[in-house]
């Protein structure tokens, strides 16, 4: 990790219960410019609550996260209707985010040009996972929270991931991400839950 650059996400001493079980306790972690840490652990172990954590999406138990960039949260569920098309999709993040982002560059660069205006329940797993990620482009955010980022991808579509996590990270940017198996990208850490 890039112990130089200042942390745009730190998480101190963080714990977490669930029912009577205990998943995690005094995790801490610092995420600077450039780092790419991964989440490893297995199915239940507490790595999707760690993320929602550090995306202020849930409260911990103990500890605290401080967060000095905004953040991209792609969890493992897409957030398309089923009605809706990945077109539909992408402007209105774009117009709730105000950011003005050309929608179509980014549907053709995460090579959904074809099925750009297809309802959401007659697109593909991969289709519609390659849609929530191409939300990571619609506004320039430093850090990226990715929740099992690989589902439902094919080989190209698990390339086109690896190489936007590289301009990402190359452009000062971060990747918090939960990883079942190997990557395309080298890691900076790894913590195992």
């Amino acid at each position: 990790m890039n112990s130089q650059a200042p942390s745009l996400l730190t998480g101190a001493g963080l714990g977490m219960i669930r029912g009577e079980r205990v998943l995690f306790r005094e995790v801490s972690v610092a995420v600077r410019a450039g780092d790419a840490l991964l989440l490893r652990g297995a199915n239940g172990a507490g790595k999707t609550t760690l993320l929602r954590i550090l995306a202020g999406l849930t409260r911990p138990e103990a500890g605290r996260v401080t967060r000095a960039a905004a953040h991209h949260w792609v969890g493992h569920r897409e957030g398309l209707k089923p009605q809706e098309t990945p077109r539909e999709h992408l402007k209105l993040w774009a117009q709730a985010w105000g950011c003005g982002a050309e929608t179509d560059s980014v549907l053709t660069r995460m090579g959904l040009a074809r099925p750009a205006d297809v309802a959401g329940r007659y697109l593909s797993a991969g289709q519609r996972r390659r849609t929530a990620l191409a939300r990571l482009l619609l506004e320039d955010r430093p850090v990226w929270l990715l929740d099992e980022p690989y589902t439902a991808l094919d080989a190209d579509g698990r390339k086109l991931v690896d190489d936007l996590i590289a301009a990402h990270r190359g452009k000062g940017g971060a990747v918090v991400a939960a990883i079942h198996g190997e990557t395309g990208f080298a890691a900076s850490g790894d913590l195992s839950l």
